[in-house]
Formats: C-alpha cells, sequence, structure tokens
C-alpha cells in the first residue's frame, strides 16, 4: 500500500493531493503559516492521516513521493526580507545592477521609484581582475584586494555574497578563487557563483540572477531542511521533491545549490495539471487561470505546450535569466483587500492572507475583502468554507464594507460588494488580455481552464466579459496546482556559453558541450531516482543576428545525437525559419551570432492512475442541496445550491445555479450550462 503526496504552499492556504494505491483522491487545505511554512505541511499532512486512519508516521512510511511547491522565494522577493547580501564583481561593473540596461516598468513616469536594491551601493564592490571573452587572462586576480572586499562584507554583515565576475561562464577560475576566499574571511556566508547559476552572456542578466539567488538562497535553503528535518523525524525516508519554475521537478538537495529555480514553483505545478485535463477535454489550445487567496496566474497555452521563456523574465522587478514557463501574476484573490482612495474604489493587490485573512473567516480580519463581497452577494455557503472545515462568520462583515466602501462612495453595503466584485474581475479579465495581446491572439479563440479555491466563483463572468465560450473546472482544481507537482516529470536545465559567429562555430566544439552538460544532468537525475537509459534530452542552440540584445532559442540540427559535419549550417537556416516566424522577417544574407548551447534533461515521472468518476444514478435534482438568494446581473436571484458529491457523470445543471465542492464553489451565472464528464471536469458552455 503506497501513496504519492503533492503539496502547493500557498499565501493563505497550503493545499494537499493524497493519490492512494487504488487511485482514492484526498483534498485537503490548511491555513498557511506564515511565520514558518513547514509547521503548516506538517499539520496537513497529520490531518489528511487522520482521514485515512492512520497516524502520520504510518502514512509517511507508506509515502512512495512527497512534491512540493513553495513560495518562500517568490515571498522572498515580495517583501524583501531576504539575506544581508553583498556582491563582488569587476572592478568598474558594480552598478550594473542599478542600469538595468535602462528598463523601467513605468517609462511614462519619471517619479517612479526603482527596486529596493538587494545589494545596496556599500555593499557592492569591485576587486581587480579581468578575462578577454575566450577566457584569456588580461589582469590576474587581485587576492589581496578581494581579501579587504571580504573583510568589508563581513564588516558589515552579510549572510550572503553574489559573485559576478566578467566572463566567468568562459573561464571560471577567477570567480572559483574568489569563492575559496570568502570561504576562508566570511566562513558564515552563503556564497552564489554567477557561473554555476547563470552560465551565460549577458552580464546585467547574469549579475541580477544571480545576486537573487544570493538574496533568497538562506531562506529557501532554511525551509526546505526544516521540512525535511520534520519529514525524517515523522517517517519519511525518501528525499523530498520540489518543483521548479522550468516546469520541472528535483530533489531538494539539488535546488539549495541554485535555489532561484524555485520562483513561481507553486503555480507552475498548476499550469502542468492544466495541460493534462484540458487535453483529455480536446482543449489544446487554452488560458489557465488560477485565483487563490492572494494572487491571481495567467497562462495561455498553444498545441497543449506552455511557453517556456528563457531570458526576459521579471519576477518582483528583478531580472531572472534561467528557463520559467510564462506566466502573468497579479495581487487579486480572495484575501485582496478594499479600499477607498483618493474616492476611487480600489481591491488588491494588498491581501489578507491567512493572518488574520478574510472578515468572516473570524481570525481578527477588520478589512473588507473579495471574501467578504462575495459572502455578502450569497455567492459563498453563509454556513462553511472548505466542507465546513472553516466556519464563515458574518458578525461585522456587512458593517466593515458598509463604513469602509460603500459610505465614501456613497453606495449601500450590496452596491459597495458588487462593486468590489466589478473592480476585480475586471483585474482578472485585464490580466488575461493583457496576456493574449502581447502574443497577438484573441482570448476567444481559446477555453478558460480554472482552478485555485476561488477561480470557479469568478470564471464565468471573466468568461461573459472577454467573448469566451467554454470553461472547465477540474473537481480537484482547489488543489490542482499540487496536482501538478505529482505530474510532472523531473527535469534540468543546463546551459554553456559559445560565442562565435555562426560561420565560425566547430560541430565538435557543441559536442563537447552536450557531453559535459550531460554528464551532469545524468548525475543530478541519478540522484533522484531516473535511470539514465530513461533520461530524454533536448538540445538547443541561442543564435542571434549581430547587434540583437536578444538570442532565440532553437532546437539543434543532430545526425543521431550528435552534431556531425553540416548540422551547424542546417541549424542556422532553422534559426532564420524561426526569426521569420516569431518576428515576420529574416536576414538570410547576415551571418547570425551563435551565442550558447542549452540542454534541457528530463526523467518521466509515472502518472497518478484516472480516478473513475462514479455515473450519474438518478436525476439532478437529487443533488439539491438548497436554494439561496445570490446575486446575478444586478439583482438577488432565488438560485439552486447543488452538493457537488452527489453529482455524477453526466449530470447537466443550468445556470443561475450553483455547485457547492468541498473546497470551492461553482458559480454558474444565467446561460452557462454545465457537464459532469468522465474525467471529472465541469465543462461550461455559454449559451
Amino acid at each position: 500500500m503506497s501513496f504519492r503526496l503533492g503539496i502547493d504552499v500557498g499565501g493563505t492556504f497550503t493545499d494537499f493531493i493524497l493519490v492512494g494505491p487504488g487511485a482514492e483522491v484526498s483534498l485537503s487545505k490548511v491555513p498557511t503559516t506564515l511565520a514558518d511554512q513547514s509547521v503548516g505541511v506538517m499539520e496537513g499532512i497529520a490531518a489528511l492521516a487522520a482521514g485515512r486512519d492512520l497516524d502520520t508516521r504510518g502514512l509517511l512510511e507508506r509515502t512512495d513521493a512527497i512534491v512540493h511547491g513553495t513560495t518562500t522565494a517568490d515571498n522572498t522577493l515580495i517583501e524583501m526580507n531576504g539575506a544581508v547580501t553583498g556582491l563582488l564583481t569587476t572592478e568598474g561593473h558594480r552598478d550594473e545592477i542599478e542600469i538595468r540596461r535602462g528598463f523601467k516598468e513605468e517609462i511614462w513616469d519619471p517619479a517612479f521609484p526603482p527596486p529596493v536594491p538587494i545589494a545596496p551601493r556599500r555593499r557592492r564592490l569591485g576587486v581587480p581582475e579581468r578575462l578577454d571573452f575566450r577566457g584569456g587572462v588580461l589582469r590576474a586576480l587581485d587576492e589581496e584586494a578581494t581579501r579587504r572586499a571580504a573583510r568589508r562584507l563581513r564588516a558589515q554583515g552579510v549572510e550572503s555574497v553574489a559573485v559576478c565576475l566578467l566572463f566567468s561562464f568562459v573561464n571560471p577560475a577567477h570567480e572559483r578563487r574568489v569563492a575559496e576566499i570568502l570561504a576562508e574571511e566570511c566562513p558564515e556566508a552563503r556564497i552564489s557563483l554567477s557561473h554555476e547559476v547563470m552560465p551565460a552572456a549577458p552580464e546585467f542578466e547574469r549579475t541580477s540572477t544571480t545576486l537573487v539567488d544570493a538574496y533568497v538562497g538562506p531562506r529557501v535553503e532554511g525551509y526546505l531542511r526544516r521540512l525535511q528535518a520534520a519529514l525524517r523525524a515523522a517517517g519519511y525516508a525518501r528525499d523530498l521533491l520540489v518543483m521548479q519554475s522550468n516546469g520541472g521537478i528535483t530533489t531538494a538537495e539539488v535546488l539549495e545549490r541554485r535555489p532561484v529555480a524555485a520562483l513561481g514553483s507553486g503555480p507552475t505545478g498548476g499550469v502542468i495539471a492544466a495541460g493534462d485535463a484540458a487535453r483529455d477535454a480536446g482543449a489544446p489550445d487554452f488560458i489557465a487561470i488560477d485565483m487563490g487567496g492572494t494572487s491571481y496566474e495567467v497562462c495561455l497555452v498553444r498545441d497543449g505546450r506552455p511557453e517556456v521563456r528563457s531570458f526576459w523574465n521579471w519576477q518582483h522587478r528583478y531580472l531572472v535569466g534561467l528557463p520559467m514557463i510564462e506566466m502573468h501574476s497579479i495581487g487579486a484573490g480572495g484575501g485582496s483587500i478594499a479600499s477607498v482612495e483618493a474616492g476611487a474604489l480600489r481591491v488588491g493587490p494588498e491581501s489578507a492572507k491567512a493572518e488574520p485573512g478574510p472578515i468572516c473567516y473570524g481570525r481578527g480580519g477588520t478589512r473588507p475583502t473579495v471574501t467578504d463581497a462575495n459572502w455578502v452577494l450569497g455567492l459563498l455557503n453563509p454556513e462553511a468554507l472548505c466542507g465546513g472545515q472553516f466556519k464563515l462568520r458574518g458578525e461585522g462583515v456587512r458593517e466593515a464594507i458598509g463604513e469602509q466602501v460603500g459610505r465614501p462612495l456613497g453606495l449601500d453595503v450590496v452596491e459597495a460588494a458588487h462593486g468590489i466584485q466589478r473592480i476585480v474581475d475586471a483585474n482578472m479579465a485585464n490580466a488575461i488580455r493583457r496576456v493574449s495581446s502581447h502574443a497577438g491572439l484573441d482570448p476567444r479563440r481559446f477555453a478558460l481552464l480554472v482552478y485555485g479555491g476561488n477561480g470557479p466563483v469568478h470564471a464565468g463572468r471573466q468568461a461573459e466579459e472577454l467573448g469566451v465560450r467554454r470553461w472547465i473546472v477540474p473537481r480537484t482544481s482547489p488543489a490542482f496546482s499540487a496536482l501538478g507537482l505529482l505530474i510532472a516529470d523531473h527535469a534540468i536545465d543546463l546551459q554553456r556559453s559559445y560565442i562565435t559567429p555562426a560561420g565560425q562555430g566547430r560541430e565538435e566544439t557543441v559536442n563537447r558541450l552536450l557531453d559535459e552538460m550531460e554528464a551532469r544532468a545524468v548525475e543530478e537525475l541519478g540522484a533522484a531516482g531516473v535511470v539514465a537509459a530513461e533520461i530524454r534530452f533536448e538540445r538547443v542552440l541561442h543564435v542571434c543576428y549581430p547587434g540583437q540584445t536578444f538570442d532565440l532559442g532553437v532546437p539543434a540540427v543532430l545526425s543521431g545525437e550528435r552534431m556531425a559535419a553540416g548540422d551547424l549550417a542546417r541549424s542556422v537556416e532553422a534559426f532564420h525559419d524561426l526569426h521569420e516566424e516569431r518576428h515576420t522577417y529574416a536576414v538570410r544574407e547576415e551571418e547570425p551570432i551563435l551565442r550558447g548551447v542549452r540542454l534541457h534533461a528530463t526523467g518521466r515521472t509515472p502518472s497518478p492512475p484516472a480516478s473513475e468518476w462514479p455515473a450519474a444514478s438518478g436525476p439532478v435534482s437529487d443533488a439539491l442541496r438548497t436554494r439561496r438568494p445570490a446575486w446575478f446581473r444586478g439583482a438577488f436571484v432565488d438560485t439552486p445550491v447543488y452538493d457537488g458529491d452527489r453529482l455524477g457523470v453526466g449530470h447537466r445543471i443550468e445556470g443561475p445555479a450553483m455547485v457547492e465542492e468541498r473546497f470551492t464553489t461553482l458559480v454558474l451565472p444565467p446561460g452557462h450550462v454545465a457537464e459532469l464528464d468522465a474525467r471529472g471536469c465541469y465543462d461550461v458552455r455559454v449559451g
């Protein structure tokens, strides 16, 4: 008897999905323990064990895999409470991180402030040394000056140091020696080396990525070590697996070497599960939307595969130059706080989170949130949330909305709650428009794949506003990101720099770099239990035209598994074709520049067996739980409320209606018709 457990830590709730040997699925949620997320994780595991008539040890001893998505790295950047960080760089280059290539998020606002610096200028020090672009030594490392710089950082109390020297990705010798000196002079500090974090040009991107790694590293490492210690003490003997931003999982031990790869790991799991559900539903082109308690994530997927951006990834105002599934996130969730500022209603991005939470949670919250507005509008069970796990309380909800939102705007309580609802829906619809318009696509061509605890409450109104005719809600949507963790494959992304005019490139050099990366990938994936024969490799060349800042990743043309004579030239032709496809033009008479070689290695994860949902055994009216007034299109409507546990495959529900699942509520506006299919999804069509 064995289990697989997925755990996704969010800003408000920590979600769990446990798959048993007979494909039975258990969902659970507990409030996220913000001071130490590992406490909430262990509480949730204990609750799951009790549901199986086991204690925590009995469950963990029978568990084959625990896969985890964590927000520790994201929260560290959002709250800017990471390690005291220093930077050592080549003399004369310490301000590169502030110049930011001249990039500014709000180009029309001259007063828009710069990001909070990870390393203030006093903790950014240059050391005398210099390599050329081939890795040749132009100026030897001044070791005494490096020691003085290390002592200055130690005197400032640094906990982590980023080291980013020019062209270290070609020749890492100087960076390695700097690391040895730092280990002697600052033995307590964590060290991030740019040639290990991001071994590729350009300079700003590499510096930024290495700084973020150094800044979040101690927090991520500390959390993972606490969690692993708690799991081991409770009886779990295997490696903890963690989701990465590239959509693959790895061991906690490997992630600790490059913790920046944990950014966005939780939402990434949801996209992986969304792709699986949409494929089964025959919807290869879809927009995945995840509305939880704190944030709202959007990911546009074409042909069943999300876009993986390997370069220009901005995370909480810092650039991270590692492969990431391309998502857009805004501060919009059930806990988003509503307020009136300068006579205008504002909802989010500030969140009540798990503590104190919305007012209706009864945990001390005093500021109205989206969840409170939904309660006033009759869209949530007035007695309970999460299948009775949390008792909702109405005391103070209407008063707070009326006093803090209604009175300043001259609205009654219901009008104010409706205003909160409209604003958050508009913010989320605009996020979808931004993602689709950026890709030059019409959202009406896509289905919405909806998940997160609050997603099904709001998705119907978003579909109407966007003109979308189909939206899909899996029954596992409240813990969908946790489910995606169990589906994701093991993955390693590695890259090496190789800068040369394409015509001067050598196939044997590309092959040597691939051999080095494949050996490392086999070693790291082997530590996670992946057999070398089962590893798949995707080999990519990064190419650009002369003068271009950004390159394109082009699948390498190979004769077998290695480059033979002429394969590099054929890869360059593939670059011209891809550039024309992406940007509508190609300059075939110009010789491109080869910038680097990247390897994506994956090891298959056994997917949980598909759950079998029972067929409808009677009329849909048998599942009717109650009726209550709910707000639709400007008025309260007497609305049927169905018990999701009593619905079977083939049941059809016409809006206006609501379906209460254990951890979410599906809200169907008038004209929306939902049918529960064999895959356990509510397939909703808009009439």
